[in-house]
């Protein structure tokens, strides 16, 4: 009798069990055994603990949504993959997987290129004040002089600061390059001399980059160290003529503080992606500023359709890969 591998999809969102093992299907023939998928969504907490008892694969949620605690972390006592399909597991308690001996991958680098690629273009919106000009030109108003007033730039000639240096930093670090700036950057760990000279970066301490740079933008995942690690002291370091774009997670900046820095004119402009609370409520402070250069988009940096479609094939290749025995990629907490 062949074996019956479990995997359970423990997400907000109701994706039929049907559509999810459909995904597997161009690989099915690769694992022995049958695949059951089993969809969490709205589900009893006990049911949901009983579930992950005997479940070899667990799917995160991508809206993050459905945490995973430490009792459902303990709860997995068959699991060889917990799959996170996204870059971000803010969600789930990595520790407790940690002790319980779960692997929690992501795919980190599925959406690098998209996240990369929309950085590059918020910073040139900014500059060029392209969201002002939209919409005063379609109301039928031409605001040609106050915009050449109030100053718009190139990208070329400044200086961009990366704050964070992993897969997604490093692809804004090569896109940046080819418009003639001068690359800073800020990571946990620094580059060797031999890495910096590839990537064509120089390292800065925090606050030394805050105050050096034109354009800063932020690309590392939410931790308790990251946590409104921009928040106003760090704002009012930067330089008035300055940008700032989050496209990485909300709590990373102190929303209340930046939203003051856009209306006091600590910085010339911010692009932001992403909230604390996702949808933001009607009373978020970054929402209805008047006259202040701003881009507010709706967590769209890392998820359009190129990108989904590489994180869900990544995410299916990494499952089989284990289902086959062989070792997780993309593992953060091992």
């Amino acid at each position: 009798m062949s074996e019956t591998r479990k995997i359970i999809v423990a997400s907000f969102s109701p994706l039929p069990a049907s559509f999810i093992k459909g995904l597997f299907a161009p690989y099915a023939s690769e694992v022995s055994g049958e695949l059951e998928v089993v969809v969490l969504y709205d589900k009893p907490r006990e049911e949901i603990i009983r579930a992950l008892g005997e479940a070899d694969i667990v799917i995160g949620d991508y809206t993050f949504k459905m945490k995973i605690d430490s009792e459902m972390c303990y709860a997995m006592k068959k699991v060889k993959l917990l799959q996170q399909p996204s870059t971000g597991y803010d969600h789930i308690d990595i520790d407790a997987c940690r002790k319980a001996g779960v692997p929690v991958a992501n795919a980190g680098g599925a959406n690098a290129v998209s996240v990369a690629e929309y950085t590059v273009m918020a910073a040139l919106i900014l500059l060029k004040r392209i969201v002002e000009a939209h919409e005063r030109t379609t109301k039928g108003e031409w605001p040609q002089w106050e915009l050449m007033q109030k100053g718009t730039f190139d990208l070329e000639g400044k200086t961009w600061g990366i704050i964070g240096l992993g897969r997604i930093g490093r692809e804004v670090a090569k896109r940046v390059r080819v418009f003639g700036v001068r690359v800073l950057y800020y990571d946990i760990k620094k580059l060797s001399e031999e890495e910096e000279k590839s990537l064509g970066v120089e390292y800065r301490s925090l606050h030394r980059l805050l105050r050096e740079s034109d354009i800063v933008s932020l690309h590392v995942p939410l931790t308790d160290k990251t946590r409104h690690m921009i928040s106003e002291r760090e704002l009012r370091m930067m330089k008035p003529t300055s940008i700032l774009i989050n496209p990485s997670r909300g709590e990373i900046v102190d929303e209340e503080a930046l939203a003051r820095a856009l209306s006091e004119g600590w910085i010339m402009g911010a692009a932001v992606d992403v909230y604390s609370q996702e949808p933001p409520p009607p009373n978020h402070p970054l929402l209805g500023l008047k006259n202040v250069n701003i881009l507010l988009t709706p967590h769209i940096a890392g998820a359009n359709t190129d990108a989904r479609a590489r994180i869900i094939e990544f995410s299916i290749r990494n499952i089989i890969n284990v289902l086959k025995g062989e070792k997780p990629q993309a593992v953060v907490n091992m």
